[in-house]
């Protein structure tokens, strides 16, 4: 008999076992909202909108601090074990049945991750993912802060199904969300916070971000959930206030890359989705971009100059 699991985001609630013929019918979610800089504050927040959708998914700790290079700011960075949000996250989790990535700011030893905690539907928690691309430039200043996540990319086996999570400046990279997917990871989730640029008031990356996460959903035929933070949050810098525009659009996309369900630039929102992962399992098998491809090609994607052959 199929069973039919309802998933929010990341995976989400099981509601009744049923035999309606279909498969593992799955239903996302995402939630979009402005953070305050309290931390307390936001996660009231996180845990209403998670109650409204039955899931949660968005790094909620406080405002976006890497506009600025300041030493004060590493207090905000708490240890992996024990840490308070991610215990308040485990017993959101357990009461709802929901699994729930956590976004936390990590302080491990003298080394500081931008991480994500990856709390299953028991309330058990998973295991760590810490970023992997860590980007440096004006308002976007990570590198001061976060070392390079060293735990490579992972697929986590969750209660529902087994899930991608990868945090911000990652969606950018083609080669995590394969990475990912070759693990068997049925939906990839990409927790962000990014907006307008500081030093140039004309650049809107907005519809360049979409389509870059777009595609990877579609060159994996995998579900894709994304969700961004909204409203505008000034950090004091050496050099006076810097200023950034959260755009939202948080969207969910589907396995072709077409987006089911978005968001605006403004509202606090909660977007559901709903996707049989059987049909698109024998959708991404019978594509063939899987059974196609050539690593022994791909030495290349090893080296930073593309010169693989000359070292070889």
């Amino acid at each position: 008999m199929p069973m039919t699991e309802k998933v929010a985001i990341a995976s989400g609630r099981k509601e009744e076992e049923k035999d309606n013929g279909g498969g593992r019918n799955v239903k996302v979610a995402a939630v979009q909202f402005a953070c305050t800089d309290s931390p307390s504050d936001n996660l009231a927040t996180a845990e209403r909108l998670i109650r409204e959708a039955h899931i949660g998914y968005h790094p909620y700790s406080g405002h976006y601090f890497c506009q600025a290079q300041r030493e004060d700011l590493f207090k905000r960075a708490k240890p992996y074990k024990n840490n308070p949000t991610i215990q308040k996250m485990q017993e959101i989790a357990k009461e709802l049945g929901v699994v729930l990535p956590v976004s936390f700011f990590e302080e491990a030893n003298n080394a500081h991750y931008n991480s994500i905690a990856i709390i299953d539907a028991d309330g058990t928690d998973l295991g760590l993912y810490r970023k992997s691309h860590i980007p440096d430039g004006p308002g976007y200043q990570e590198k001061y802060y976060f070392n390079p996540g060293d735990t490579g990319f992972k697929a986590f086996t969750t209660k529902y199904t087994k899930i991608g999570v990868a945090i911000c400046w990652d969606q950018w990279f083609p080669e995590a969300a394969r990475a990912m997917a070759l693990q068997g990871a049925e939906i990839l989730l990409y927790p962000t916070a990014i907006g307008s640029e500081p030093q140039d008031s004309g650049l809107d990356s907005c519809e360049h971000w979409k389509c870059v996460m777009q595609g990877h959903a579609g060159a994996n035929l995998v579900p894709l959930v994304t969700s961004n933070r909204i409203g505008t949050e000034i950090i004091k810098t050496e050099h006076g206030d810097s200023k950034i525009t959260f755009y939202g659009n948080s969207f969910i996309a589907g396995p072709t890359g077409e987006i089911v369900a978005i968001a605006n630039n403004k509202e606090e929102s909660v977007l559901v989705a709903e996707f049989d992962l059987d049909q698109i399992k024998s959708q991404r098998h019978g594509w063939g971009v899987f059974r196609d491809r050539r690593p022994d090609l791909y030495k290349v994607l090893l080296t930073l100059d593309g010169q693989a052959e000359k070292r070889l």
